[in-house]
């Protein structure tokens, strides 16, 4: 008799998969990231060590002596003084906006400043941008005439005042003076330009223009550089003219550089100290007419040895000067800046 054997068990039957609806939907399956190692990302301390010298310096020379001067503009300080200094409180920005001894020259000095601010920016800027773009063009020795237009910002301030100081001396033997003269046949007679109210600040106006403009010249040089020939060409091509390109090619260009110039000679126009010092000590200057903010605070201190009332002076005035550089980057932003 012959046994059967039992047939095999069947595998066990795999289970079925969800069918694909709305509420299963396939998911592709992704492949397998290669594990990488973590690297740190070190920029921001390889940032942090090349920006601490530079740091280190702007809080020792400007954050220390600013966050003194306002300390001391809430004591009465005197220079040679036996007397320790006393608590005043607010009492000396009181007296610099409400005395008339204190207020009436600063608010002198303080339109002084405005008026060279006003004037000295757009014409420096100006004059600078057309120095920039006589001298962008590649001719024979044309780097001596750009370091001929760059030498007066090599000379000191002071050494410019005492050569300004010859050309407007009020006597016949004034530079100026003389050449008007010979000009006009012996018509022209003496004149006191730096003693003269109505041209005192004219004067030095001129004398900072002259000896700044090159900074700003070889800033804008360096802007117009970058701007590719291409648009020029192509600008050329659709017959655009000298105008037209100067407007829609070049302005465009160097809009950030120039939106920087603004700012800088703004600043620097604020701070206009040596040239007036210089001119009124040894030259003539109308005091009047040519008092800045920096001077009066400089002499409030050494001459009248209230240092108190001169940290008052300097932190009104550096205050002022803050909240107009801040108006004036949002005025003149550039458009590709958020």
């Amino acid at each position: 008799m012959t046994s059967v054997d039992p047939a095999p068990a069947a595998p066990p039957a795999r289970e079925k998969a969800p069918p694909v609806t709305a509420a299963h939907p396939v998911r592709p399956v992704r492949p397998a990231r290669p594990v990488r190692p973590v690297r740190k990302n070190r920029d921001w301390l390889h940032g942090l060590l090349m920006s601490t010298p530079a740091v280190a310096g702007l809080i020792a020379f400007v954050g220390v002596p600013f966050c003194y001067a306002v300390v001391l503009s809430f004591y009465n300080v005197r220079l040679g003084s036996p007397l320790p200094p006393t608590f005043f409180g607010l009492e000396q920005y009181r007296r610099l906006f409400t005395d008339p001894d204190m207020s009436g020259p600063f608010l002198r000095a303080l339109l002084n400043n405005l008026t060279f601010a006003v004037v000295v920016v757009p014409v420096q800027t100006g004059l600078a941008l057309g120095l920039a773009i006589l001298l962008n063009r590649k001719l024979k020795a044309i780097g001596l005439f750009r370091s001929l237009f760059f030498m007066p910002v090599v000379f000191p301030m002071a050494l410019v005042a005492v050569i300004w100081r010859l050309i407007l001396a009020r006597s016949d033997q004034g530079m100026l003076n003389s050449a008007l003269d010979a000009v006009s046949f012996g018509n022209w007679g003496a004149f006191d330009w730096l003693g003269d109210s109505a041209t005192a600040m004219a004067s030095i106006i001129v004398l900072s223009i002259w000896q700044g403009v090159g900074f700003q010249m070889v800033i804008l040089l360096a802007g117009l550089q970058q701007i590719p020939g291409e648009l020029y060409e192509a600008a050329e091509l659709d017959r655009a003219s000298r105008w037209q390109q100067f407007r829609h090619v070049t302005l465009p260009g160097i809009r950030g550089t120039l939106v920087f110039v603004v700012m800088l000679t703004s600043v620097l126009s604020f701070r206009v100290f040596d040239q007036v010092y210089v001119l009124v000590k040894g030259g003539g200057l109308n005091e009047d007419a040519t008092r800045t903010v920096m001077y009066q605070a400089v002499t409030t201190a050494f001459d009248q040895n209230n240092v108190g009332q001169a940290a008052a002076i300097t932190v009104v005035f550096f205050l002022i000067v803050v909240a107009l550089t801040i108006v004036q980057r949002r005025v003149v932003r550039p458009d590709n800046e958020d």
